[in-house]
C-alpha cells in the first residue's frame, strides 16, 4: 500500500498523481484537500484545509523558519494532520509520496513511514526542503537527467530518480496542423494560463495579440480565458504555445511537440526561473525573463516557430509516469533493512 499526499494549489500536482497511480502495481491511496478525480485507481481521503480562515490569526506560519506551512492553532491544520496519521496507523502503508508537503513528509516519517519527496525545481536548500529531502528515501525528478538542478548535494543526487516530465496526455498523437480552406496554413497561437496563479494582465495580452497581427490569438485558463477539461486539441492545433514554466504546463506542451514561449512567473524558491534556465541550456524553447514587450511578440513568436517541438522529446520521452511508478513501488517493496540513513 502507498499513499501518495496531493497538494491542494492549482491541479499539476494532482494531475501528476493521477498519471502515476494509473501506472503502479501497488494499491495507491490518494490524501488531499482536493476531491479524488475521475478515474482515481484506488481509495481516497479526504483532508481538511489548512489555509482557510483569518491569515491574521495564522501567527509564525514557519515556526521560525523549520517549516514551511503550520499556522498557529489552525483547526484545520490539526484536523488534516490527526486524518493523516490515523491512516498510517490503521493502513500501515509501506511507503507515503509526498507531492508537496513538507509537513507531510516529517508526519509521515516520525510515524515510521518511509518517504518519497517529489522534488522541485529551484533553491531548495532551506531548512524545511533540506529535512525533507535529507528524510526522504527517494527523490523523484519530474525533468531528464541531462537538465539536472545545479547545486544538489551528492546525497539528493544518489536517491534521485529522473523520469523526464509526464502528463496526462503521454501516449496521444498529435494532432495535425490545421489548415484554411484554401490550403494556407492557420498560424495560431495558444496562451496556456494555470490555475495556480498568474503574473500577466488582459492589457498585457491584449497588446501582444495587437501587435502580432499574422498570429490569431486563444487564451484556456485563467480568469479571463474559457476553461477546457481537455485542452490537448487546442495544444495540437497551435503553431506556437505561449506558457509559463509550471512543470505540467510545460509537460503538456511537451507532449504535443509544440513551438513554445516559455515565460517564468515569479514563484516561491524561484522554481520556475530555474526551470527556464534549463529549457534554455537544452534549447527547447524561447524563453524571456519576463512578459516581453507588445513589439516583441512578432519576432519571438516567429523565432519559436523556426524553432519547433521536435527537442520535447528530450524533456518528455513518453513514459515518465511509468518511470516514477516503477520507482516507488521498487522503493515500497524494499525490506525495512535497506533503509539506512542516507542524509548527510
Amino acid at each position: 500500500m502507498i499513499g501518495y499526499y496531493v497538494h491542494h494549489h492549482g491541479n499539476g500536482h494532482l494531475h501528476r498523481a493521477r498519471s502515476i497511480a494509473a501506472h503502479c502495481p501497488l494499491s495507491v491511496t490518494g490524501l488531499s484537500s482536493l476531491p479524488a478525480p475521475d478515474g482515481w485507481p484506488g481509495p481516497w481521503v479526504r483532508l481538511p484545509r489548512d489555509d482557510d480562515g483569518d491569515p491574521g490569526a495564522f501567527g509564525d506560519v514557519t515556526a521560525g523558519g523549520r517549516l514551511h506551512w503550520a499556522p498557529v492553532l489552525h483547526a484545520g491544520l490539526r484536523g488534516r494532520m490527526a486524518r493523516i496519521a490515523e491512516w498510517i496507523a490503521a493502513t500501515s502503508p509501506t511507503l507515503l509520496v509526498s507531492d508537496v508537503s513538507v509537513e507531510v513528509a516529517l508526519l509521515a516519517r516520525l510515524l515510521g513511514t518511509p518517504t518519497a519527496v517529489v522534488a522541485m525545481r529551484g533553491e531548495r536548500t532551506d531548512p524545511p526542503h533540506r529535512a525533507a529531502y535529507d528524510l526522504a528515501e527517494l527523490l523523484l525528478a519530474p525533468w531528464p537527467s541531462t537538465l539536472p538542478e545545479p547545486g544538489w548535494p551528492q546525497h539528493w543526487q544518489a536517491k534521485t530518480v529522473h523520469t523526464g516530465a509526464f502528463s496526462r496526455f503521454d501516449g496521444r498523437d498529435p494532432a495535425p496542423a490545421h489548415e484554411l480552406a484554401d490550403g494556407t496554413h492557420l498560424r495560431r497561437v495558444l496562451l496556456l494560463m494555470g490555475s495556480g496563479g498568474r503574473d500577466i494582465s488582459t492589457t498585457e495580452v491584449a497588446a501582444a495579440r495587437a501587435a502580432s497581427p499574422g498570429w490569431r490569438w486563444t487564451t484556456l485558463g485563467g480568469p479571463d480565458g474559457r476553461w477546457s477539461a481537455d485542452p490537448w486539441p487546442a495544444l495540437c492545433t497551435a503553431d506556437v504555445v505561449v506558457t509559463h514554466a509550471g512543470q505540467n504546463a510545460l509537460a503538456e506542451c511537451a507532449a504535443a511537440r509544440r513551438p513554445a514561449v516559455v515565460v517564468p512567473q515569479d514563484r516561491p524558491f524561484g522554481e520556475q526561473a530555474a526551470t527556464g534556465r534549463a529549457l534554455t541550456r537544452g534549447r527547447l524553447a524561447v524563453v524571456t525573463a519576463r512578459w516581453p514587450r507588445a513589439h516583441d511578440w512578432a519576432a519571438l513568436l516567429e523565432q519559436a516557430h523556426a524553432l519547433g517541438g521536435n527537442r520535447w522529446s528530450q524533456w518528455a520521452p513518453g513514459d515518465g509516469a511509468a518511470r516514477a511508478a516503477r520507482a516507488l513501488a521498487d522503493a515500497a517493496s524494499a525490506p525495512a533493512s535497506m533503509y539506512t540513513g542516507k542524509a548527510q
